[in-house]
């Protein structure tokens, strides 16, 4: 080599493009203060969503914020029956992210347990009418909205139907009632949005590990009438299910997904 005529250097590398605001996606999570909610969102935000969680205590919001440092996310506190508390969230997430590609409409209540039919107090059907059905269709109405008006339009609703979409358990009828008409708003939620490149999707929960099903682990009525331990599965297992679903280009939805402990007693006779 010529000492005299060393190597010309490598010229500078163009700077990197900066981030295009398309490529992260932006979700908004109900019930994400506990349970299956806050798994599915710091699932998310580990992947690098954008999120907006929302639940009743802010508090709790806040500490889902904290399982992923740095996450880009906004606790906003809402019950998701009044009808402008789901506003208030939805213009939120809107004046923070620009878009949303994603609604996990997951907030839920079983209400009193061991209640039978002929005692459940009218309040206590309506509180979790009010939750479960009427605030999911509230969300899934601001979601659509948005989704129908953004630039580029659509976007996806995944509802947390349950295993009680299905079959009952005992002494339930409040909470089975409001996870089978779910299956109804997910179809219809399904129908309405393909003009509009909206996907709609039900992931239906068989005893997913939370302080909800605390009870499986320590015996649970069965329709026999007698108590029994139940399986429980690891709710990071939901977590991932959900991440599949919303990962999907639109082009493509899973309509309704089960995901289960195996052992439980849902599919036979127990």
């Amino acid at each position: 080599m010529n000492a005299m005529n060393p190597p010309h250097s490598p010229p500078p590398l163009d700077p990197p493009d900066p981030p295009d605001p398309l490529d992260t996606k932006i979700a908004v999570v109900t019930g994400a203060g506990s349970g299956i909610g806050r798994a599915v969102a710091a699932e998310l935000l580990r992947i690098g969503w954008s999120v907006a969680l929302a639940g009743r205590r802010a508090e709790t919001l806040e500490e889902t914020a904290a399982l992923v440092p740095g996450g880009p996310s906004i606790a906003v506190r809402t019950d998701v029956s009044r009808p402008d508390e789901v506003a208030a969230l939805f213009a939120a997430a809107h004046d923070r992210f620009g878009r949303l590609d994603l609604l996990f409409n997951n907030a839920g209540t079983f209400g009193p347990g061991g209640v039978p039919l002929e005692e459940l107090p009218y309040d206590a059907w309506r509180h979790v009418v009010d939750t479960n059905l009427n605030g999911a269709f509230l969300c899934a109405q601001a979601a659509y909205r948005q989704m129908k008006e953004q630039d580029p339009q659509g976007g996806r609703i995944i509802n947390n139907g349950s295993v009680s979409a299905h079959t009952p358990r005992p002494q339930s009828i409040a909470y089975t009632a409001t996870k089978h008409a779910l299956t109804g708003l997910t179809k219809s939620l399904s129908l309405d949005g393909r003009p509009y490149r909206i996907a709609c999707g039900q992931i239906d929960i068989g005893n997913a590990a939370t302080d909800m099903t605390e009870r499986m682990r320590t015996g649970t009525l069965q329709a026999n009438g007698e108590l029994a331990v139940e399986p429980v599965m690891d709710v990071a297992d939901v977590a991932r299910t959900v991440r599949h679903m919303a990962e999907l280009p639109l082009e493509a939805n899973v309509q309704f997904a089960t995901v289960l402990a195996t052992a439980m007693p849902y599919v036979g006779r127990g």
